[in-house]
């Protein structure tokens, strides 16, 4: 099996856990570039993962967040310095340029930069290079690769902030169904998994379209759209029940997988993906790096927090958990781990 061609050629027949490009290949191309969503499939990626913003004229547009200085080059538009601002997301406040104060052409005008310089320093060679890609792009290459490659390549949007959005009038659900729906996705059976932090978003989406709904969870904290509500109650039984009413799955942050001590090291089960399965939800884990900043204890490699550890070692113990599927920076990795479990 080649690491570029998973185990089934159709994502719902797949008989492996799926494999997400978190970004595309973002640990060895700026995150969001079509360069990156490019590298990710030729790695073997089954999904590539845009998270979605919009722009002041409507348009979706792939950015990790709405304010966009850590990742393009907006800080050296003179032009544009006028934009900067300060705003108050999701009862935090930003400072930066947003997404929404500008058309599609003038982002069109911007270039990516490499968002963790420190730990990624080969990447900021291709700083300057890319441009910000619409959804629609993102889409249309996923597509053109299914045709070339063989296999389908699925979309797993994120929609950003969407409650924010929707309050200055900018939500996503619209631009993001009619780009979707254009390209033939409707149903559940269609290469497609929609994700969200926030709980309202989801639930008004489930009615509005038969695509796969999944439900992120953190470790800490709530959904935006919620004060009320925790990601701890919603990970009790009842909570998950309640999920099962709207989506088909969570994606959880790793640790709550898999637990860490306090200083690092991985420290057994918590035994959520086996009470997810009960529930009828799948369970797809955030996020795998290479680097040691990010990896367990006893997986680093020395103390240089960019080196490479044992990435794969993570993937197999999760894995070993039953995890339907995984977000990961270096899919070549993944792949070769996945393919090798099977």
């Amino acid at each position: 099996m080649s690491a570029s061609s998973p185990s089934n050629g159709n994502l719902l027949l797949a008989d492996h856990p799926i494999l997400i490009a978190h970004r595309g290949a973002s640990g060895e191309r700026p995150e969001h570039t079509i360069a990156s969503y490019t590298l990710a499939i030729e790695q073997g990626a089954d999904f590539i993962e845009p998270d979605l913003v919009l722009t002041k004229d409507g348009i979706l547009v792939a950015r990790h967040e709405n304010e966009i200085s850590t990742t393009t080059d907006v800080a050296d538009h003179p032009e544009f310095a006028s934009r900067m601002t300060t705003k108050v997301i999701d009862r935090h406040s930003v400072k930066g340029w947003f997404t929404e104060d500008f058309t599609l052409a003038e982002l069109k005008t911007l270039r990516a930069k490499e968002r963790l310089p420190k730990l990624r320093p080969a990447n900021t060679a291709y700083d300057g290079q890319f441009t910000i890609p619409t959804f629609d792009e993102i889409i249309a290459l996923a597509q053109s690769k299914s045709k070339e490659t063989g296999r389908e390549i699925g979309i797993y949007p994120e929609t950003k902030h969407p409650s924010y959005f929707a309050a200055i009038g900018l939500p996503h659900e619209g631009p993001m169904l009619a780009a979707l729906e254009g390209a033939g996705f409707t149903q559940k059976d269609d290469p497609v998994f929609i994700q969200s932090f926030e709980v309202g978003n989801l639930i008004a989406l489930s009615s509005k379209t038969g695509l796969r709904l999944i439900q992120l969870v953190d470790a800490d904290g709530g959904p935006a759209d919620r004060p009320e509500t925790t990601y701890a109650h919603m990970l009790s039984d009842d909570g998950l029940k309640d999920i099962a009413r709207y989506a088909a799955g969570i994606g959880p942050a790793k640790d709550l997988i898999i637990r860490r001590t306090l200083l690092g090291a991985l420290d057994g089960s918590t035994g959520l993906v086996a009470r997810c399965h009960a529930a009828g939800l799948e369970v797809h884990p955030w996020t795998f790096r290479a680097e040691n900043f990010f990896l367990p204890l006893g997986l680093r490699n020395g103390i240089n927090p960019r080196s490479t550890g044992d990435l794969a070692e993570e993937i197999r113990l999760f894995l070993a958990e039953g995890i339907d599927g995984l977000f990961c920076d270096f899919p070549g990795i993944a792949r070769a781990v996945i393919d090798k479990s099977l």
